[in-house]
């Protein structure tokens, strides 16, 4: 008989995911933005999301789509939008990916939990709110 060999791993709980929108809130509101932020898993499973007070609807999904982007590709948005503005077009074939930046993922000794989404001002300032979510894990 085989035996089964399991991995211990970081996850993103619910309290993880209060403290990264707490944080984003506090960097859109500073700013006078208003934006929906999403918080997912690895896997690109939502575990939490908000949206502040005059957001745009369109908003909600886009900033879902960033994070699940983010998490399933191991990799910040920006780099996937940089991708297709150079070129690689064919990037926008890939089912369910978001290649606008403002995803960010989390990243926990050197592997990647899960990704922060943020939608509704520019791309530029939806990253600098979502960065300022996951840099709250690191306090």
């Amino acid at each position: 008989m085989k035996t089964l060999t399991l991995a211990d791993r970081k996850i993103i709980t619910l309290e993880g995911a209060k403290r990264i929108l707490a944080a984003a809130e506090a960097e859109a509101r500073k700013n006078n933005w208003n934006v929906a932020i999403a918080v997912v898993d690895e896997s690109g499973n939502l575990i939490a999301f908000q949206k502040l007070d005059d957001t745009q609807v369109g908003s909600i999904d886009i900033a879902i789509g960033k994070a699940r982007t983010a998490a399933r590709m191991k990799r910040p948005t920006k780099a996937l939008e940089d991708a297709v503005a150079g070129g690689r077009t064919v990037m926008l074939a890939v089912e369910g990916i978001v290649p606008l930046e403002g995803g960010v993922p989390v990243t926990v000794d050197g592997r990647i939990i899960g990704a922060v989404g943020v939608s509704g001002v520019t791309s530029q300032q939806d990253a600098q709110v979502a960065s300022a979510g996951v840099a709250a894990l690191g306090k």
